[in-house]
């Protein structure tokens, strides 16, 4: 394209965590799926969510194999794909969210779909949204140069994805390719008890934190106040996805869905400012 090139939001995305380390708390960070239960819906559902109190909101790019998420966000994808949500539906969610709030939106996608669609294309046409950045669940470190070197110059946060079978030296490799901050995730009530597994994603915390300045946020099954407060004491975000989508599949109807997910964002906004 001719011009300037166009600059995404990566500075707004760590102001918006440095403000809430400033407030001495968590940034809430929201997850809903691009065209769940429709495009205009799920771009209303991520307004409700920044309404309620969410600091950053994760835009997921529906896929037909996702192969990290649960069942919930699996349903909410199928429905979103059914109806025909295309790439361009997601860049509208990010650009009518953002300027509606002026708050930090990221996309959440697998790798297979920007790699159809082209690099280039992709980060220029979110810069432009006005997106802060992706989370590349799936794209392995050694493998991310190409879709870096477009994010920086297009000033797009890159977010990897660590988990706690991620060895130390690991760690390092993908906090110093990172941008933005650093996804830790943990798999709550799957492996023991939920005490073991908060403690095992405080100890992937602190040691991603030893590798790394960037801000560490947490994405753990968390679906109330009580959990995000938990979380919110040793991370520097609390990511919730299930609970939002779970809450418009329950609804009836689509305003009661919206109704629902700026009541489960208030909720946890209070956990994650709540002091012990």
């Amino acid at each position: 394209m001719s011009g300037a090139a166009s600059t995404g939001n990566i500075q707004l995305l760590g102001d918006t965590l440095a403000k809430a380390k400033a407030e001495n708390r968590a940034a809430l960070i929201a997850y809903l799926p691009a065209g769940f239960p429709t495009v205009d819906g799920g771009i209303a559902a991520v307004k409700a969510a920044f309404d309620g109190g969410a600091d950053i909101v994760e835009v997921g790019l529906p896929h037909s194999d996702p192969v990290l998420d649960g069942p919930v966000i699996q349903t909410a994808d199928d429905i979103a794909l059914r109806g025909g949500v295309k790439i361009a539906d997601v860049m509208r969610t990010v650009r009518e969210a953002h300027e509606a709030t002026g708050k930090p939106v990221l996309v959440m996608t697998y790798w297979n779909p920007i790699d159809r669609y082209g690099v280039e294309r992709f980060t220029e046409e979110l810069a432009a949204a006005g997106g802060a950045g992706c989370i590349l669940p799936d794209l392995p470190v050694q493998e991310s140069a190409l879709w870096r070197e477009h994010a920086d110059k297009h000033g797009l946060a890159t977010v990897f994805v660590v988990a706690p079978s991620s060895k130390d030296a690991r760690l390092a490799t993908i906090t110093a390719a990172g941008s933005g901050f650093v996804y830790a995730a943990s798999l709550m009530g799957v492996t023991g008890t939920r005490a073991s597994v908060g403690a095992e994603a405080a100890d992937l915390v602190r040691r991603t934190r030893a590798t790394s300045d960037l801000p560490v946020c947490v994405g753990l099954g968390v679906s109330n106040a009580a959990q995000a407060k938990e979380v919110a004491g040793f991370a520097d975000g609390v990511i919730v996805g299930s609970a939002f989508v779970k809450r418009m599949l329950d609804a009836d109807g689509e305003a009661a869905g919206l109704a629902a997910v700026r009541e489960l964002a208030a909720e946890l906004a209070e956990g994650v400012r709540r002091l012990s």
